[in-house]
C-alpha cells in the first residue's frame, strides 16, 4: 500500500508539473518571451512527462488496471493521446495565433477530461 501511495503521490505531482509547463508554454510562445529560446524550457518537460508516464505504468500494475482492459485507462489513454497531439500541434506546429490558441485551451479540455477520468474511474465522469 505505501509503494502505491508513494506511486500516486509521484503521479499526480508530475501531471500537476507538466500541465503547468504547457500552460507557461503556451503563454510564452504566445507573448513571444525569451524564456522558451531558455534550454531547461526544451528539456524539463521530456523529463517530468518520462517520470509521469512511468508512475502510470507502474501504478497500472500495481492496481492490476490495464489500458484496453479497463474502460477508464482506456479513456485515459486515448484522451492522452489527443492532448499530446492537441499541445504538439499548439506549441510547434501550429502556423497562426488562432489555431495555437483553439488546439491550446482544446488540450486543457482534454486534460481536464484526463483529471476527471483519474478522479472518477469513469469514462463518462460528467
Amino acid at each position: 500500500m505505501h509503494c502505491m501511495n508513494t506511486l500516486k503521490i509521484i503521479h499526480v505531482s508530475c501531471a500537476v508539473i507538466s500541465y503547468t509547463l504547457f500552460f507557461l508554454r503556451g503563454i510564452w510562445i504566445l507573448n513571444k518571451s525569451a524564456i522558451i529560446r531558455q534550454r531547461w524550457v526544451a528539456i524539463a518537460p521530456h523529463i517530468v512527462d518520462t517520470l509521469l508516464l512511468s508512475s502510470a505504468i507502474a501504478l497500472a500494475f500495481t492496481i492490476h488496471q490495464y489500458p484496453l482492459v479497463h474502460a477508464w485507462l482506456t479513456a485515459k489513454f486515448f484522451a492522452l493521446l489527443l492532448y499530446i497531439g492537441l499541445g504538439s500541434f499548439a506549441l510547434k506546429q501550429a502556423k497562426n495565433n488562432a489555431s495555437r490558441i483553439l488546439a491550446w485551451l482544446a488540450a486543457q479540455a482534454v486534460f481536464a477530461y484526463i483529471v476527471l477520468v483519474a478522479i472518477n474511474h469513469n469514462p463518462l465522469p460528467f
